[in-house]
């Protein structure tokens, strides 16, 4: 059996993995001359269109575990695209089997059978001997590349990049695959352990405030029990009852605590841990992802040693991040000097706010919309699957870098949070050059952005009328025409 799964959830969940797809291809381009008759040049659009998606060279890969029927034209069309796709440029051979010349043709297995061969051969180290085939076919030039057949089982090296396979399949009438596989490291993914009994919401609804309290009351007495987990109580509340207008919510990791704060709700007492309310839900849930500005120092370490899925989140970040940055996630979140940093805080920032996103999905709360402000958007942009997770850490790494760099570019600016409406602002501005409005965040709140001459004019104003301000700390000038500046840069940079 073939079990497939998204790495990140298989990390998450602590899943064994074998292995992994690093990317694939599909085409169809019809048949060359019949139902059966393969189509040579569709095969090397697959095989290339795959290496793209994988983001490795035909180099990299080792072996190719081909369709290879054994038919006279079949495989030679099949070995001309290998050669003209893997056999060029390479430094050592490519390594050609089949696993038809163990088992035979299973049909529509077959391709599933191939992946589990070269599985197997990784986890062994092994490439596997092909039988049946001491002499290559005459009906091919193998001297145009070099791709070989495996005649003999050979150890399988490294040679300085992980074991990578390719894997193809074709099709009747001209449907073409192939997968590019490559090993992992089968040690368990280390996941920070919670300190103490991970606090969890359990969330009681019902019709009516009687029925609320009742329903209470039996929850309490169930955790009376022996062996009862509140994990996996609260887990069922939210995933298999449904959400009635009147509701409390019972907050805890502890069963002694947890069960006090259903008694007390059962009694009509609201606690530190009890929150009672009504509401109408229509399904709906936005998810919304703020810009720089919220942070403190120490945010998010209480939860790393408390949410194991916040934590295999924050971890799956700081692999992404670690392709781009020389600093460790966890490690700076503690460090003051680090956030003060824009090349740090926003990365870091981008994480938490990734990675909380990921708590709320594992109890349920699973958005329709995600809306996002700044790196917020970027935030919001992977949560909706819009980014990887490394395309997300590339774009907020390389956008804070650049942003960061308009100072030392001898653009001086900044920003300042201003206690009025946006109008009452644009019509201050109206007498202040190089200040521009940057954010609107409320009724009464609103960001100026500029030169730190014109910051300053505005201050004044505001110290004159007592109204409130702040100097945003930071020395360069978001969401603002001096921004600009960076634009050629990073359309460059993230041109791929």
């Amino acid at each position: 059996m073939l079990v497939v799964e998204r790495l990140s959830d298989a990390v998450r969940s602590g899943h064994r993995v074998l292995a992994v797809v690093r990317g694939s291809a599909v085409n169809q381009d019809g048949a060359s001359n019949g139902l059966t008759a393969p189509n040579g040049p569709s095969q090397r659009r697959v095989i290339r269109q795959a290496l793209v998606n994988a983001g490795v060279g035909a180099g990299e890969v080792d072996v190719v575990e081909a369709h290879g029927t054994g038919t006279r034209l079949g495989d030679p069309i099949e070995a001309q695209a290998l050669l003209e796709t893997y056999g060029q440029d390479r430094d050592r051979p490519l390594w050609l089997g089949s696993v038809k010349s163990n088992l035979g043709h299973t049909q529509a297995a077959s391709g599933v059978a191939g992946v589990i061969k070269m599985v197997l051969a990784m986890r062994h180290g092994l490439l596997p001997r092909t039988l049946h085939a001491e002499r290559p076919t005459t009906e091919v030039d193998w001297s145009i590349g070099d791709v070989r057949l495996l005649n003999d089982a050979l150890p399988w090296e490294r040679n300085g990049h992980p074991r990578r396979a390719g894997v193809s399949s074709f099709g009747i009438s001209g449907t073409n695959a192939h997968v590019i596989l490559e090993e992992v490291d089968e040690r368990p993914v280390p996941i920070p352990q919670p300190r103490t009994a991970e606090p969890v919401p359990l969330v009681v609804s019902a019709n009516s405030e009687q029925a609320l309290r009742a329903q209470a009351a039996r929850l309490a007495t169930m955790l009376a029990g022996d062996d009862v987990s509140v994990r996996d109580v609260a887990s069922s509340l939210v995933r298999s009852r449904g959400v009635l207008g009147v509701r409390a919510v019972v907050v805890g990791g502890d069963v002694g605590v947890v069960r006090a704060g259903l008694v007390a709700c059962a009694e009509g007492v609201e606690g530190s841990n009890v929150v009672v309310g009504s509401g109408v839900c229509d399904g709906r849930v936005v998810f919304v992802f703020p810009g720089q500005g919220a942070q403190w120092v120490g945010m998010a370490v209480e939860l790393l040693g408390s949410s194991s899925v916040f934590a295999g989140r924050m971890a799956e970040c700081e692999r992404a991040l670690g392709l781009f940055v020389d600093w460790s996630l966890v490690g700076v979140l503690g460090d003051e000097v680090a956030l003060g940093r824009v090349e740090v805080v926003q990365p870091v920032l981008w994480a938490v706010m990734v990675s909380l996103a990921a708590v709320w999905e594992s109890w349920g709360v699973r958005p329709s919309v995600v809306v996002g402000h700044s790196q917020g958007e970027i935030a919001a942009a992977c949560v909706a699957g819009v980014l990887s997770l490394e395309d997300g850490a590339r774009v907020v790494v390389s956008r804070s870098a650049l942003i960061g760099g308009l100072s030392s570019g001898g653009v001086v600016g900044g920003m300042t949070s201003v206690g009025v409406g946006v109008e009452v602002v644009r019509g201050l501005l109206e007498g202040v050059s190089g200040v521009e409005v940057a954010a609107v965040n409320g009724p009464s709140a609103t960001v100026v952005s500029g030169v730190v001459s014109g910051l300053e004019v505005v201050e004044r104003w505001c110290e004159e009328r007592g109204v409130r301000w702040r100097r945003v700390p930071v020395s360069y000038a978001s969401h603002s025409s001096q921004v600009e500046g960076v634009r050629d840069e990073l359309l460059r940079v993230l041109g791929g």
